[in-house]
């Protein structure tokens, strides 16, 4: 909001307007704005089971699309049924305000907070491993030369990543770091067959060091440090996805 004194709008304070403060994931707010003048971009849909509130938001097919800069993958169908996590204000006391170029208006008091979650299913999938794809990649790419370098370099008998390579690749035995892209299809490969792995069956499966294991596994999973599957790894709730049962026949063992 702007620092200039401004006098703010509280017409609607006398409606007792409630509003709703809602978490988003940032690829559905992405396709909100793709949708910027044509109106809909979705449906809220609120019952009762049970005598519980459930809400979730249906977005519109033509917004289910999220286009690729990947060569063999033109497009990737994003979730459609979204969830929410509701939750309660608690003694907190939060207002929306809006501002024009010449007032400041209170729009309502936040009565509700609520998180949208996307439906794991084999869409979320994909449009997840296609995001880890956009973010490895480099920022720096090679480029065909017309004309041959002229520039003088004297040469070293070995140059300083080549040392630090080595030197790493010494202290850390046999096992070589792999491509971040590549270790992280092989985690959700490995977590799409059981739910929970300990460290050394991960290092075993990855063929990776455990540090650098473990500096990638704290992107995509919780640790669980006690409980009836102490000490083992599993994903982070946005990341899973299990046939319906199945993640409970694996509580089960």
């Amino acid at each position: 909001m702007s620092d200039k004194g401004q006098d703010v709008d509280l017409t609607r304070a006398k409606q007792n307007t409630g509003v709703w403060l809602v978490k988003v994931p940032k690829y559905l707010s992405q396709q909100w704005t793709k949708a910027s003048g044509r109106g809909e971009v979705g449906k809220l849909k609120i019952g009762k089971v049970q005598g519980k509130t459930v809400v979730s938001f249906s977005l519109n097919e033509e917004l289910a699309v999220v286009e690729s800069s990947e060569e063999k993958v033109s497009s990737v169908r994003v979730p459609k049924e979204h969830p929410f996590n509701m939750q309660t204000v608690g003694a907190q006391t939060l207002a929306v305000f809006t501002e024009s170029s010449d007032k400041v208006s209170l729009e309502g008091m936040v009565v509700q907070r609520a998180e949208c979650r996307p439906a794991a299913n084999d869409s979320y999938m994909k449009l997840k491993k296609l995001q880890i794809k956009e973010s490895t990649k480099p920022l720096r790419l090679s480029q065909r030369l017309d004309k041959a370098v002229t520039s003088n370099y004297k040469p070293v008998s070995n140059h300083s990543h080549n040392v630090e390579y080595e030197k790493k690749k010494k202290e850390e035995g046999k096992r070589a770091r792999a491509d971040k892209q590549k270790v992280l299809e092989m985690l959700f490969s490995a977590f799409e067959k059981h739910q929970y792995y300990n460290i050394k069956d991960l290092v075993e499966i990855t063929k990776q060091p455990v540090i650098y294991l473990k500096e990638i596994l704290r992107e995509i999973g919780v640790y669980n440090p006690r409980g009836p599957h102490k000490s083992t790894w599993e994903l982070k709730p946005e990341y899973r996805h299990y046939e319906e049962g199945e993640e409970d026949e694996e509580k089960m063992e």
